[in-house]
Order: C-alpha cells, then sequence, then structure tokens
C-alpha cells in the first residue's frame, strides 16, 4: 500500500508513504478534501532520525486499526519540520500552549483554514500513564466534531487570540546589565560537579558556552571560563561523545553525560566544533582542538555528500533499537579485539560484564579520566565491526541553514588548526548552496535527490551571511564579504519588521499560517534573530558602514526588550552585543608581497575585524615591508612590521 507521500523527497515523508493511513504532504489538495468532506486535520511533525517519532509509527501509523480510524474521520497530514521550520515553529508554539512543553512527534488536530483546537505530542497506542491511547483519542475527537464542534472551534479561536497576543512585540527599557545578569543564571544554574546546566536531560547549547567564554575574555572573569571548561571537558569524557567514530550525539538523557540520545545532528556538531575551537584557541589545550578535529573527521567521513553539501543527521536506532549501533557487551570487545588489549580498552572506557546502560555499554571516559590512552588501532577495529553489526539511518537531505553552521565552523577549525583541508571543505560546500540551493540572491532551505525545496526562510539567510563573514576572515577573500553583504540586505528585505522592529520567520507576503513568528529564544539552536544580530554587528565593523551601525543597534535594542525576563536564554545575541560594546581589535595589513600576505593569513586571530589592503596613502608600508596597523578600544597602535 501507497499514499501521497511516495513522490516526496524527504527522508522522513518517505519513511511513512508504505503506511496504511491515507497520509498528504502539506498541500491545498488535502485541506480542500478536508472542507469538502467536512473532516478535521490531523497533523503530525516530526524528523527522520527521531526515536518517539519511530515508536508511534510502529505503534500506531503502521496499524491498519487505526489506519482505519484516521482514513474515516481525519484527513492526515505529514510534514518534515527541518523542510518546514514555519509550520514546525507556529505549531510548536500551539503544543507547548496546550501542554505547557513540546517536542517531536508532534500532533496537532485542526480545522481545514489551520486552526487548531488540540495538540500534543507522542501519544501511546493504548492508555497509560495518564495519557490517553491514541485511537480512543481519535475516536474522542471525531465524536466531538459531530457532536459539538462549537466547543472546539471555540478552542481553537481562543488559542490564536492568546498566541498572536503572547507574540506581540515586547517594548520595554533594555538593561544595561543584561550580560551580567544571563552570567549569574549560568551561575546558579551550573552543575559543579558534573558540568552543564541544570538537571538532566542535558543538552550541548555551544552557544551558551561561547558567551560565556568570551564574557570571561573580555571581563577577566575566571568563574566564566571554568563554567564552559568543565562542561566541554564533561561532554568529551561522556557518552555523549562517540569514542569509537567520533562526533557529539543530540543530548544527555542524565546529569553526567554518560547516557546520550543517540542521534546525532549536523548543527549539533557545528556549533560544537565552534566551541571546542574557541577554548583551544583562549586556553591552548591540547584536547580542546583535539576534540573539534576528531568531530570534524566524524563529519567528513560520515556526513558530507560528494558534491560537498553535508546531510542533516544520522539515527539513534538501530534494527528498531534505540542506541544499538553505538553499544557493546563486554563479550564483544574482547572478541573483536582480543582478551589482552580488550582487557585494557575494557577498563579504560568503563566496558564490563553487567554493562553501564540497560545491560550493555556505551564507551565513556567518566571513570577512568583518561585522556591520553592511544587505541587508535582498538578504536578503529571496533567503528568496522559495528558498521557491520548494524545498520544506521542517514538523513541525507542537505539544508541551507545547518551547511551554513558546518562552513562557519571549519571556517573557524582552520584559524586555529591551519589545516587547509577544512578551509577547502567549507568552500567546496559553500560553492554546493551556491549552486543548488541559491538562485540569485533567492535561498532555498533544502535539497534532496536533485530537488530543492520552494522557499528560504530567515534561518537560511541568517546562518548564510555568518558563514559567508567565517569564510572571509579565513580568507580575506573580500568576494565572500561582498556575498554576506548581499545576503544580509535580502534578509532584511525579505524578513525585516520596519514598524516594530526584528526578522520574520517568513516572508511576509507568503506566510500561510494565522501568525508569522518572530524567533528570538536560543534553544538547541541560536535563534535566527540573533544570528541576525551578529551578522549586522560583524559587518558594521568590517565595512564600516553607517548603515549596518544603525540596522545594528536596531536590532540588538530589540532583542535586549525580548532578553529582559530570562537573558541566559538569548545567548547568541548576547554573544554579539559584546561584539558590539567591545569591538575585536581590528587588523589592517597593509602588502605587497603575496608571499608575505599568505604569511599572514595563517597567522589570523579567531576573532578580529580583519583587512588586506595594497600600499596607500591612508597605508603607507612601514620600512618597505608589510605592515600591520592595529587598533583596539578605540585607540590606534602605531604601525609595526610585527604583527
Amino acid at each position: 500500500m501507497s499514499n501521497k507521500l511516495n513522490n516526496e523527497t524527504s527522508p522522513y515523508l518517505l519513511q511513512h508513504s508504505d503506511n496504511p493511513v491515507n497520509w498528504y504532504p502539506w498541500c491545498d489538495e488535502a485541506f480542500e478534501r478536508a472542507k469538502n468532506e467536512d473532516k478535521p486535520i490531523f497533523l503530525s511533525i516530526g524528523y527522520s532520525t527521531c526515536h518517539w517519532c519511530h515508536v508511534m509509527a510502529h505503534e500506531s501509523f503502521e496499524s491498519v486499526e487505526t489506519a482505519d480510524i484516521l482514513n474515516k474521520h481525519f484527513v492526515s497530514i505529514k510534514v518534515d519540520r527541518e523542510e518546514r521550520p514555519d509550520i514546525d515553529s507556529v505549531y510548536m508554539s500551539v503544543c507547548q500552549a496546550f501542554t505547557g512543553n513540546g517536542g517531536w512527534p508532534m500532533s496537532i488536530f485542526m480545522t481545514w483554514d489551520k486552526k487548531p483546537f488540540f495538540a500534543g505530542t507522542y501519544f501511546p497506542v493504548n492508555s497509560r500513564y495518564g495519557m490517553p491511547g491514541f485511537a480512543d483519542l481519535l475516536n474522542a475527537i471525531a465524536e466531538k466534531w459531530q457532536s459539538n464542534r462549537a466547543a472546539l472551534l471555540t478552542s481553537a479561536d481562543n488559542i490564536i487570540a492568546h498566541l498572536k497576543s503572547s507574540n506581540a512585540d515586547k517594548i520595554s527599557t533594555p538593561s544595561e546589565k543584561l550580560t551580567e545578569n544571563a552570567v549569574k543564571f549560568f551561575e546558579s544554574s551550573f552543575d559543579s560537579v558534573y558540568g552543564g546546566f541544570g538537571s538532566a536531560p542535558k543538552f550541548p547549547t555551544p552557544h551558551n558556552l561561547l558567551f560565556l567564554m568570551l564574557y570571561s575574555h573580555r571581563n577577566n572573569n575566571a568563574n566564566a571560563l571554568e563554567m564552559a571548561e568543565k562542561t566541554l571537558l564533561q561532554m568529551r569524557k561522556g557518552g555523549i561523545f562517540d569514542h569509537i567514530g567520533c562526533g557529539f550525539s543530540r543530548y544527555s538523557t542524565d546529569r553526567y553525560y554518560l547516557a546520550p540520545h543517540f542521534e546525532k545532528m549536523l548543527y549539533d556538531n557545528a556549533l560544537l566544533i565552534i566551541a571546542y575551537a574557541a577554548a583551544y584557541s583562549l586556553t591552548r589545550k591540547a584536547l580542546y582542538l583535539d576534540t573539534a578535529e576528531k568531530t570534524a573527521e566524524y563529519i567528513l567521513r560520515e556526513m558530507t555528500s560528494r558534491e560537498g553539501g553535508f546531510f542533516s543527521a544520522q539515527d539513534a536506532d538501530s534494527d528498531g533499537v534505540e542506541g544499538k549501533f553505538y553499544t557493546f557487551s563486554y563479550d564483544e570487545i574482547l572478541a573483536v579485539l582480543g582478551n589482552e588489549k580488550g582487557r585494557q580498552f575494557a577498563q579504560v572506557f568503563d566496558i564490563t560484564p553487567q554493562g553501564n546502560f540497560e545491560g550493555v555499554n556505551i564507551p565513556n571516559l567518566l571513570k577512568s579520566g583518561d585522556l591520553t590512552s592511544n587505541f587508535k588501532v582498538e578504536l578503529q577495529k571496533l567503528c568496522d565491526y559495528r558498521k557491520k553489526r548494524a545498520p544506521l539511518h542517514l538523513d541525507d537531505k542537505i539544508l541551507a541553514s545547518w551547511n551554513s553552521l558546518m562552513i562557519a565552523a571549519l571556517s573557524v577549525l582552520y584559524r586555529v588548526s591551519h589545516n587547509e583541508l577544512y578551509l577547502q571543505t567549507a568552500q567546496k560546500a559553500q560553492a554546493f548552496i551556491e549552486n543548488k540551493l541559491c538562485s540569485g540572491v533567492q535561498l532555498y532551505t533544502s535539497y534532496r535527490d536533485g530537488k530543492r525545496s520552494e522557499k528560504g526562510f530567515l534561518d537560511d539567510y541568517a546562518f548564510y551571511t555568518a558563514a559567508l563573514i567565517e569564510l572571509y576572515n579565513s580568507t580575506l577573500d573580500k568576494t565572500y564579504l561582498d556575498k554576506a553583504e548581499h545576503f544580509c540586505e535580502e534578509a532584511i528585505k525579505r524578513f525585516y519588521d520596519n514598524e516594530n522592529g526584528g526578522f520574520y520567520l517568513c516572508e511576509s507576503d507568503s506566510s500561510e499560517l494565522f501568525m508569522n513568528p518572530k524567533e528570538t529564544y536560543d534553544g538547541a539552536l541560536p535563534s535566527g534573530n540573533s544570528v541576525m544580530a551578529y551578522d549586522l554587528v560583524r559587518l558594521y565593523q568590517l565595512t564600516e558602514k553607517e548603515r549596518y551601525n544603525e540596522l545594528a543597534k536596531n536590532q540588538l535594542a530589540f532583542m535586549s526588550a525580548q532578553a529582559q525576563e530570562y537573558p541566559s536564554g538569548y545567548s547568541m545575541f548576547l554573544t554579539a552585543k559584546l561584539i558590539y560594546d567591545v569591538p575585536p581589535e581590528h587588523i589592517t595589513a597593509v602588502t605587497n608581497d603575496n608571499s608575505e600576505l599568505t604569511k599572514f593569513k595563517k597567522r589570523l586571530p579567531l576573532l578580529a575585524n580583519i583587512s588586506a589592503v595594497s600600499e596607500s596613502k591612508k597605508y603607507p608600508l612601514l620600512n618597505g615591508r608589510t605592515t600591520f596597523y592595529v587598533c583596539r578600544n578605540n585607540n590606534c597602535m602605531p604601525p609595526s612590521n610585527n604583527l
């Protein structure tokens, strides 16, 4: 049996193309049918590497009995949240308003004119733990649709009114102590024993760590750096880091960073590369560079297409079991490595006969703390073994925003490692975006199997602009800076709210939902508005154009108002604010000697505003040699031949 998903390109939608549920993709046909047949819509939102999406699919969407109820009483729509972040954002707000929390799979019940009247996340096949069984819920909603539809429509009107009110722009006098208040919150929630913040689950949120590191550097605050370092070290030792094949999982289910939710996301690994590279830049501790490079090694080996784009994610499940790909029994380790080496490996990586996680073992260094042992041969043997043992699903769609993050990450890593491979990989990925996900200055969200999505969103433009800025910072090739300006201007044209400030997620003339959100909160990913603040600040400092200064000030003021109540939830914006308030040093390199310029490029600072120019009246050479003009803290140093 097949449904209307079999011609889609999204791996998530294709996973459901053989369900007995008569799924539709998000399309006019589905809404027209619901209207003509007088049926409510069941909207299911998820992504292809989502464990609980798989569980609900196996329990309910593959069930003929459940499918019969859905097909009889509802029109069912499947959406890949990564392809349609606008739909995901709006209905996630609905879900959180109804339930107090959110997540995937997301289950929305709504009218054919897209008004939601009930929402939740995962529903079990049978009632348990106070949760209704999915079939029971479907029957109850179908009955109420016929007997008391007015109550459902009133619920829809109330939730829409509430969300529109909540989405209204906040107006307040920004506190001058936003950054200090954020640091105080991080201090109050910091887990000094195991790193990270709060209790389980613990997400990496590398942008929080970047903010703390920059704050520490700007304010000589040792505690902020200690919080970041403790967290980075604990994650590197824990099971959230894949010690066999490298790269990081999405989050830790416990406070120790031992047991992860095993799926690996491109965006987490990109942001973590930046965080570890920044930590190395600040401390010169080799472990941080090693972690960043091992993560990049994983991306280049497992997550990079032949054309140069980066894939989206790897699944948590193998053969229907979460974590099966990543876990080992004690006997397996001995069988693969031999008794002597196997026992040595097991002692270091916490592998025991009884297991450290649900009867099996997650390799980790939390107990041994041994970050110096050399098991290179053994790790490769285990890596080869597990590939043959259990297949791992790859979501091979290529997303403009997440690819942009990885381009930025590899550009940053190049500046601290001087490994040309990272820069070349970043440049190839940028060319991929230009060729496959771009038409002039129009960006598209996703690409797979020779097809691209119909439109792009704020995050695509914001993150791509940031990627181009980082490529410029790594090459001093003004072509990248010019492109960054072009795409930033396009973001302003398409998404900026000229009346109230801030950027909408969708272009105003293409939004088809009951609201067009302005996402400002930094969750697992920095928000598009936070990244736009960063882009505008960096473009002003790099180009010295007053237009970007005015836009940056306006965006910082808008975001400051949003961040008043919970500043630590806006760490990427606060990073932009720190950079604006205390600009990095500005370095102008003047040379007529390409070989000298090449040497200079090998020494580019991680965070600075840099330009390379030829000799002029404004910038004459000193002693006829390459000359550096350095300005910091509103003071310019005398020109020097020595950087």
